[in-house]
């Protein structure tokens, strides 16, 4: 496990020279509410271009120190016609997309992806997971819902190898720990996740470090209420001892 005290540098100077990049470029640099930055880029690939642009400009190295992970979110850009994005005219069909997301891991060695396919689209879940579920972690967040029969179908399926968990999701902390045991059962990576519109209120870190998630979904270091997660975190290891680590 990475130590959580990494976040401290790594995460800041990369997220800083991402910003430097955008204002040289004279691209936007404003944040939305998980603090990320939402730059007018003519396609998703530039992006990826610019993020390893920005670890470039750190100490860090790409693929060794630094790993990047895709939240497609492709149940927003699905339509009758296919997944629609802005990186060529026509829609993808789900097997097509699929191979789309493989070329993208294959030039930016991709740690993981979430929600990579439709909610609804259990067929392509589970193909994309069959190929590269080996190499990158298949992480079920609109799939899933935190939801403990989501999961039991995701797993008799082998849909996926990951769960974003967030408890006010689900409703109540007995769900979501019955969802983390589940996981754990199973073999499913955890990961706890806050949500948009967040408040300063700290607790979720607590509880990602009491049923020791395998990763941590907090946001970018930016806005006091995604640095209020961060900064308990580094209490809670100051606290436990330098043992305590989390990957971010």
């Amino acid at each position: 496990m990475r130590e959580i005290w990494t976040f401290r540098s790594l995460g800041v100077e990369v997220y800083r020279a991402v910003k430097k990049i955008l204002v040289y470029r004279n691209a936007v640099h404003s944040v939305g509410d998980e603090g990320g930055f939402a730059p007018n880029l003519f396609t998703n690939a530039d992006a990826l271009e610019i993020l390893s642009e920005a670890v470039k400009a750190t100490p860090y190295r790409f693929g060794s120190d630094v790993f990047f992970g895709l939240d497609v979110a492709a149940s927003h850009f699905k339509t009758d016609q296919g997944y629609q994005i802005k990186d060529r005219p026509t829609p993808f069909q789900s097997d097509e997309f699929i191979e789309h997301l493989k070329k993208v891991h294959e030039r930016f060695r991709l740690l993981l992806l979430e929600d990579p396919l439709d909610e609804d689209d259990w067929e392509g879940w589970v193909s994309i997971t069959r190929q590269v579920g080996g190499d990158i972690l298949i992480v079920g967040d609109d799939l899933l819902a935190t939801n403990i029969e989501r999961l039991e179908r995701a797993i008799s399926k082998k849909a996926c190898s990951a769960i974003l968990m967030k408890p006010n999701q689900i409703g109540s902390l007995s769900e979501f720990l019955a969802v983390v045991t589940m996981a754990r059962k199973h073999n499913i990576k955890t990961i706890v996740a806050n949500r948009s519109g967040e408040t300063n209120d700290a607790s979720i870190a607590d509880l990602a470090v009491a049923v020791q998630s395998d990763y941590i979904k907090f946001g970018a270091p930016a806005r006091g209420e995604r640095i209020a997660k961060y900064n308990r975190l580094l209490q809670i290891e100051h606290e436990l001892g330098s043992d305590v680590g989390m990957k971010q």
